[in-house]
């Protein structure tokens, strides 16, 4: 005669762990991330933080790579860009517009750059701001082969400078980097001390420095593009 199972006892082993719905883990994985840097990122430490365990996390990320993808492009979903205000905007206005507001919202995350390092963003968040960026280029008259340099080139500056970010010194360590400059000798270093009083140049401004001449240099090879004739 077989012994029968209580309601409740069956009940339990049917429901296990809970489900942890995909919005909380995502935001939970991207809270430890900015805390404790990529690297501290795996299943399991997510799944502590969740007070979970990984068989919750593998009902939605085969792996960490897909872990990862997930983070990422929840990122690029606070990318804040109005494509009416961008249609507003001239082609290179607006392709300011998109990587500066790229560049502010990796700021907002400074250890999260390093992940997009180990993989090509393509979720949809990150496809839809790639089809904004491409769309302004591409209706500003640069050629489709210019185009697609044109936003890989525009994407790998900010992913540098934003990789920068989690690195940059704070005020205390800039004052000590223009204190000594400032006291270097003049017969050695006079074009630094020059410009000492500019010295060190504060990351945002080398990155909004930096993107202009990049545009700049779309605007010229667009206006070559245009006046080369066909055939």
């Amino acid at each position: 005669m077989t012994r029968s199972t209580s309601p409740a006892t069956a009940a339990r082993r049917s429901r296990g762990r809970p489900a942890v719905p995909l919005d909380r883990i995502l935001g939970t994985a991207l809270q430890l991330v900015d805390e404790e840097g990529a690297e501290a990122l795996s299943m399991r430490s997510l799944a502590q933080r969740l007070e979970s365990g990984t068989a919750t996390l593998y009902r939605h990320f085969g792996n960490r790579a897909s872990l990862i993808a997930h983070v990422i492009d929840r990122v690029f979903g606070e990318v804040d860009l109005d494509p009416r205000a961008l249609a507003e905007l001239s082609w290179d206005q607006a392709c300011q517009a998109v990587a500066q507001a790229m560049f502010d919202t990796l700021g907002r995350h400074r250890k999260v750059a390093s992940l997009l390092i180990e993989q090509t963003p393509t979720g949809p968040n990150a496809m839809v701001l790639r089809e904004r960026c491409l769309t302004v280029l591409l209706d500003g008259g640069l050629p489709p082969d210019l185009a697609a340099r044109a936003y890989a080139t525009l994407a790998r500056y900010v992913l540098g400078f934003a990789i920068q970010l989690a690195e940059s010194g704070n005020d205390a360590e800039r004052e000590r980097a223009s204190t000594h400059f400032h006291a270097l000798p003049p017969a050695e270093f006079p074009a630094t001390l020059a410009v000492a009083d500019s010295l060190p140049v504060p990351l945002a401004d080398e990155f909004a420095f930096g993107l202009e001449l990049i545009v700049a240099g779309l605007r010229r090879l667009r206006g070559d593009a245009v006046e080369r004739p066909a055939g």
